[in-house]
């Protein structure tokens, strides 16, 4: 993947447990495309955290009246992932999130997730943060939502692979 600009995935969910699902997929695409997709959560999701709902300011009405139902979501991401490597900066807790969206939707997820840890050396690793804040500085944006995070963590890893002299 040197020299590429990685797929990112950025997943919101409804809480930070275990027992959380999502409720916002976002990508920023290679060729600069960003999706944003709203789930209507499945029949037996029910957990819900008002201090996740405070961070990411979707409200569960919002996904009654908004959110796609989760093989729309899931049959949706596969129309533009499939075969194709993506990446996200939350792997530990995105991945779960993604095979709850799958399992739920009865729909076999057909593009890989990976940490974007795989794609960075060490010197990328060690720049991250202080990048990915002065990233943030220079787009002020109030809202914290996924295709905006997937964004902003794309732009981290393009500046860092550039400093880190790849």
């Amino acid at each position: 993947m040197p020299g590429k600009i990685p797929i990112i995935i950025d997943i919101e969910a409804s809480g930070f447990g275990a027992a959380s699902y999502p409720i916002e997929v976002g990508l920023a695409m290679s060729s600069g495309q960003r999706h944003s997709l709203l789930i209507e959560p499945a029949s037996d999701w029910s957990h819900w955290e008002a201090s996740a709902e405070a961070i990411h300011g979707i409200s569960r009405d919002t996904l009654r009246r908004h959110g796609r139902p989760v093989r729309e979501v899931a049959e949706a991401l596969n129309d533009l992932l499939t075969g194709r490597s993506t990446y996200c900066d939350g792997w530990v807790v995105d991945k779960p999130w993604m095979t709850t969206l799958f399992q739920a939707a009865g729909v076999a997820m057909q593009f890989r997730l990976s940490p974007i840890e795989q794609l960075m050396n060490e010197a990328q690793v060690e720049r991250w943060d202080t990048i990915k804040q002065q990233v943030l500085a220079e787009h002020d944006e109030s809202r914290h939502r996924a295709s905006y995070d997937a964004w902003i963590i794309q732009q981290t890893y393009r500046r860092s692979y550039k400093q880190a002299g790849r």
